[in-house]
């Protein structure tokens, strides 16, 4: 089993978490939409998760909808002292598995409450708005009402503290002149690294979690990754896992998945070691790609 603790951690507010977590989305139906098909199988991923050092997960209402949440509780109530859960708020659920945005204060306020119920749990270690600009890229606009209604909730006892999801750069700012922001959470991996410089920006203050860390819907692809793998005597979406664990140690990373094996794998990652020739040839990967695109 590997040990975590040798990635790092990183804080959350005043919560310690490793840097090396566990993202439930996938654990829901197709299209993250309806229960798992093997409820018992992802249970039993939880659970090991967790068993194997996992104290940061990250999960949304949305996700199913409530799907997630409940199977969270149903595995690991009552939590661990040190797990940190990471929840988001932002959208519903349509009936065809569509994603509405529901950013008005009130949607937001049955947002939080949806979280404390299915959650089993009485204030929220760490919630993220997510902005719903486009589908999975950020865009301009304020976000002060939004924000401003969760530090509301923050400030009645609800939420522990307070994250962002799919925002720009002036959208960080933003939110950091109403209330005290943990974490951010965006689009970025080994191949699109457009967040380049917002990481660097955070200072290592705050955490920076990327979705989508191994291509989300479009699995990374790279002869380069292939042949540095093949050399390591890894998967190539362990290289990448380990790649951005060396791109700032503000990084916290929460790969999905439903697989027992897969976790395993995932969770291996942590531990790879990558010199600094294997690096600049994986940088290469990211600069090739901002270049085609």
């Amino acid at each position: 089993m590997t040990d975590l603790s040798t990635a790092g951690t990183f804080t959350l507010g005043d919560r310690v978490v490793n840097r090396m977590g566990y993202g439930a989305m996938q654990l829901a139906g197709p299209g993250v939409f309806g229960p798992p098909k093997d409820r018992d199988a992802v249970l039993a991923v939880l659970r090991e998760a967790a068993a194997s050092g996992v104290n940061h997960i990250d999960t949304s209402d949305f996700y199913g909808p409530h799907v997630t949440s409940q199977l969270i509780r149903e595995a690991l109530y009552p939590y661990p002292d040190d797990l940190t859960i990471v929840t988001k708020v932002g959208a519903v659920r349509g009936a065809y598995a569509s994603w509405i945005p529901a950013q008005s204060p009130a949607e937001l306020t049955q947002a939080v409450h949806d979280n404390l119920r299915n959650l089993s749990v009485d204030v929220l270690d760490v919630v993220n708005l997510r902005v719903m600009g486009d589908v999975h890229e950020p865009s301009e606009g304020s976000i002060a009402e939004q924000f401003t209604a969760l530090a509301e909730l923050q400030r009645q006892g609800l939420i522990r503290h307070l994250g962002l999801s799919n925002v720009t750069a002036s959208q960080v700012e933003e939110a950091r002149a109403i209330a005290p922001v943990v974490c951010v959470q965006n689009h970025y991996n080994l191949a699109y690294r457009g967040d380049d410089a917002l990481i660097d920006g955070l200072a290592q203050e705050i955490a920076y979690v990327p979705f989508f860390p191994l291509g989300g819907f479009s699995p990374l692809q790279s002869s380069t990754l292939s042949n540095v793998a093949a050399r390591l005597g890894a998967t190539p979406m362990q290289v990448a896992l380990a790649w951005l664990l060396y791109r700032a140690p503000n990084i916290l990373l929460i790969p999905g998945t439903s697989s027992p094996d897969h976790l395993r794998e995932n969770l291996a990652a942590a531990g790879l070691a990558l010199q600094d020739e294997t690096l600049a040839e994986l940088n290469r990967i990211g600069e090739a790609a901002s270049l085609s695109a």
